[in-house]
């Protein structure tokens, strides 16, 4: 007779058994096990495989292959034979034999969505990696390679209808593109696409590649390090996000993106041509990054009704001096005038300062609510610094980003006869003089952040007529720029002199740090 005892341990005997037989995650669907696979580097999805058969099935038809975070010096890879049978293990092996061991070795009818890997491989051997790629209608290709010669793409990525995005970097000696007839009528799905180092040099033919009918749906354009482009016109008619780096020998950009919201152009145009120029016209263009560009020769921006926001610097050379290098600096600000938020680095306001055309100036910027200026605060600066102020005149922040050589400047530290005898400063009387030429802009100004503070007699004058004459200035923030510690008591007898100026229109609340 079953005692209550051998009764109750045998049921949770079977209980614990029947809980043990179900394996709830291997009997989700294959797309939900893809998604949670994709959370892990590609070695550990492989080494799933030895579980059953199942994981097998799961691994050889998993469709985002991602070789970038293998390990090329020291790595195991799991892949199938041809024949779909059991998984192998290699020992270290070479990260092409996985790549393409596990391409021949996938699923057949079941499609590569991304497709990612770097090496160092031949011609023939990339080849027929991206040919067997695009054979599973890869959607996402990604490739980081070297070769030890210049690379044709092979005709049957730009054919391919399944291709969404593509990225190619190829290290020198670069990679070349097919004839102009075949790209015109290719890439017809493709939505983004970057291109590093491409080849242009005795193919101008591809120079208006981007202007035409070509790429009818291309969201997303970057070309880095592309050589032989000596002028490039982008009009893609869907394009929204541009990015154009390292392009040195560039002579002449044109942009008119219909549905264009991004631009980026850095480190672009030869310094010494004397016939460059940029066109951009975008109605839809909200940010704007135009950093370490050569100061082109002529300068048109329309259109940029929608403009938000917008960083720019140049890199300007001592005999960049001539009227029409100002008059396209001017331009440049000008055709942004519609900005919400505005950052110019140290060689834009040098430029503006450095003006000695009077037939020169900036649209108001109407819209313009913050602006960060990264200057050298010297009397060199100062017209500068007034024509920007004087062309914003609702302003509400303005963030000066101060940039000094500590050693030169370090001499000029705060004292208290400075502080009681300020009348005499050159800058101040400077900026007194023209108070009235920018009188909107003290009118409307709240916010004042100073960064990089070494509490020199410049940075002194500009912050006490700020204070004397700024009527709606509700905030100003002092921050030191250099890290030795001063005498508290010291600092708080400074603070307490600039908190009691009987002469300040303004309440602003003062803060240091």
């Amino acid at each position: 007779m079953e005692t209550r005892s051998s009764k109750r341990k045998r049921l949770l005997q079977a209980q614990s058994e029947s809980h043990t037989a179900i394996d709830r995650i291997t009997h989700l669907p294959d797309a939900v096990l893809h998604q949670i696979l994709l959370l892990l580097p590609i070695k550990t999805i492989a080494q799933t495989s030895v579980l059953s058969k199942r994981w097998r099935l799961l691994w050889s038809s998993f469709p985002d292959l991602d070789f970038t975070t293998l390990n090329p010096h020291c790595m195991s890879c799991y892949y199938f034979d041809s024949c779909g049978g059991r998984s192998s293990v290699s020992p270290n092996p070479n990260t092409l034999d996985c790549i393409s061991q596990t391409l021949a070795a996938h699923q057949r009818g079941s499609d590569i969505r991304v497709l990612r890997f770097r090496a160092h491989l031949g011609f023939s051997r990339l080849n027929g990696l991206i040919r067997s790629a695009i054979r599973h209608n890869v959607q996402d290709l990604d490739i980081d390679v070297c070769t030890d010669d210049y690379f044709n793409l092979p005709r049957c990525v730009v054919m391919s209808e399944s291709l969404k995005a593509l990225s190619l970097k190829f290290r020198p000696p670069g990679f070349r593109l097919p004839p102009s007839m075949v790209m015109r009528g290719g890439f017809q799905s493709l939505q983004t696409l970057s291109l590093s180092h491409m080849v242009f040099y005795k193919k101008h033919y591809l120079l208006d590649l981007f202007a035409g009918s070509a790429f009818p749906v291309l969201r997303k354009l970057t070309l880095d390090s592309c050589r032989g482009i000596k002028f490039l016109d982008v009009g893609c008619r869907v394009l929204q996000d541009l990015t154009v780096e390292n392009c040195f020998q560039l002579h002449g950009l044109t942009v008119s993106g219909p549905r264009l919201e991004r631009l980026r152009v850095v480190s672009c145009f030869e310094s010494s041509s004397e016939k460059s120029w940029v066109k951009i016209i975008a109605p839809r263009l909200r940010v704007m990054h135009w950093e370490h560009n050569a100061i082109t020769e002529t300068s048109c921006l329309e259109n940029l009704a929608s403009m938000e926001e917008a960083f720019i610097g140049f890199f300007a050379l001592d005999e960049d001096t001539r009227a029409e290098k100002y008059k396209s600096v001017s331009n440049i600000l000008s055709g942004l005038s519609h900005a919400h938020c505005l950052t110019l680095q140290s060689q834009c306001i040098q430029i503006l300062s450095n003006n000695h055309y009077s037939t020169i100036s900036l649209h108001p910027f109407h819209n313009l609510k913050t602006m960060k200026l990264h200057t050298v605060l010297d009397k060199n600066n100062i017209r500068g610094l007034l024509c920007l102020f004087r062309s914003s005149p609702t302003l509400h922040t303005l963030i000066l980003k101060i940039i000094t050589h500590f050693k030169a400047e370090k001499t000029k530290a705060w004292n208290k006869a400075l502080w009681d005898h300020m009348s005499s400063s050159e800058q101040e009387q400077y900026w007194e003089s023209r108070s009235q030429t920018f009188k909107s802009f003290l009118q409307h100004l709240k916010v004042v952040r100073m960064e990089g503070l070494v509490e020199s007699e410049n940075e002194i004058g500009l912050i006490k007529f700020l204070l004397k004459h700024g009527m709606a200035l509700q905030e100003m923030i002092l921050c030191s720029g250099h890290s030795n510690s001063r005498d508290p008591v010291r600092r708080h007898e400074i603070r307490s002199q600039m908190m009691g100026f009987s002469w300040a229109s303004s309440n602003a609340k003062l803060a240091f740090h």
